[in-house]
């Protein structure tokens, strides 16, 4: 027979509240009842509440969703990802909130319907009372799938249909490009994360198809430039050490190497470094770098980089979906650029440009 509630309620001699309370609200229990509920519910293999049946009841799964466009595995190895589920998870312990962990292809171009499918059902299924998203575009076959289910979303891309929490990329782009150009650069690569190969050129037709902030990040050192100077663009993969490496040495390789690489995450620029110096190229007079995200290795790097508030932007994403009511809709939270030894003044053999 299947144990339910209800069996180990009889069995305990308690009632069914006190057996939901030993799994869900503790504290309405002494630790003496709660022990000798649980140790018989283990006996009968009862291990807790079925949630989906629970948030049927209720109208509530207690649960918040994150949409990953990596591999699960890849998330937890990346500094950003990880303090942006330092800030939602110290918000919604608060209110003794889950975080469901929600996967999605990477790229959905090329997919088949029957493979779209596939990463929607995870979205479809998953028992969550909302979702935040990073990076994902309002055509975004996750994002209109949360809609038809009428779920709360908060993103951290620029919309004109929901809530967000976001910082201006393109400014921040601004800001290196015009510390690059102060310093002479006119000869720049721009390393994105991006779904290509990495070390392979990007297209102006392809930037399209880039990550949101990647564009944004982009357009703005291409604004801050001098109107002279040749700013090329490589995929940097999905924005790992071993990705990163790979689009650094292409580049090195050139005979036209770029006097300047700005990445779009501190994980590539420090990649970045590390193939420079491998080379023998000294960081910061022969070849400039910077980053993005001013997570913790860029200070050991020395990494010229732009600071985000990446666990204050997790934090006010989870507010926003437990208190919608007194929280704004749109939040553009401060950037700051850092500078460090990873930038210096154009080498002076390379004064003439292009």
């Amino acid at each position: 027979m299947r144990v339910t509630l209800r069996s180990v309620a009889e069995a305990a001699g308690v009632s069914t509240a006190s057996v939901s309370y030993a799994f869900n609200r503790p504290d309405r229990l002494s630790p003496e009842m709660r022990s000798r509920i649980l140790a018989v519910a283990r006996e009968l293999g009862y291990s807790g509440p079925d949630a989906a049946a629970r948030s049927l009841r209720t109208g509530r799964a207690n649960a918040i969703g994150v949409i990953f466009t990596t591999e699960l595995t890849y998330a937890f190895s990346d500094p950003y990802v990880l303090a942006l589920l330092g800030g939602l998870a110290e918000t919604l312990a608060q209110s003794r909130t889950s975080l469901v962990l929600i996967p999605f292809a990477p790229v959905v171009a090329g997919l088949s319907d029957a493979q779209v499918r596939e990463s929607l059902d995870a979205v479809h299924r998953a028992v969550i009372d909302g979702a935040v998203a990073d990076g994902l575009t309002d055509d975004h076959p996750a994002v209109r799938a949360l809609s038809e289910r009428s779920l709360p979303l908060v993103r951290s891309s620029d919309t004109t249909a929901g809530r967000c929490v976001l910082i201006d990329d393109r400014q921040a782009g601004r800001e290196i490009g015009r510390h690059l150009a102060d310093l002479g650069h006119h000869e720049v690569a721009v390393v994105v994360s991006s779904p290509g190969e990495p070390g392979c050129a990007i297209t102006v037709e392809e930037e399209a198809a880039l990550y949101p902030y990647s564009r944004h990040r982009l357009a703005g050192i291409r604004e801050a430039l001098p109107a002279r100077a040749r700013v090329r663009v490589v995929s940097g993969g999905n924005n790992a050490a071993a990705a990163g490496r790979l689009a650094a040495t292409a580049l090195l390789a050139a005979p036209d190497r770029p006097t300047a690489i700005a990445a779009d995450s501190d994980v590539l620029a420090a990649a970045v470094v590390e193939v420079a110096t491998v080379q023998g190229l000294r960081v910061g007079r022969d070849l400039s770098v910077t980053g993005f995200d001013d997570v913790p290795l860029a200070a050991s790097t020395g990494l010229t980089t732009v600071r985000q508030p990446i666990h204050e932007k997790g934090r006010l994403m989870a507010r926003m979906l437990l208190d919608p009511d007194n929280t704004p809709n749109r939040l553009t939270l401060p950037t700051e650029l850092v500078v460090r030894s990873s930038t210096g003044p154009v080498p002076s053999h390379r004064l003439g440009g292009m």
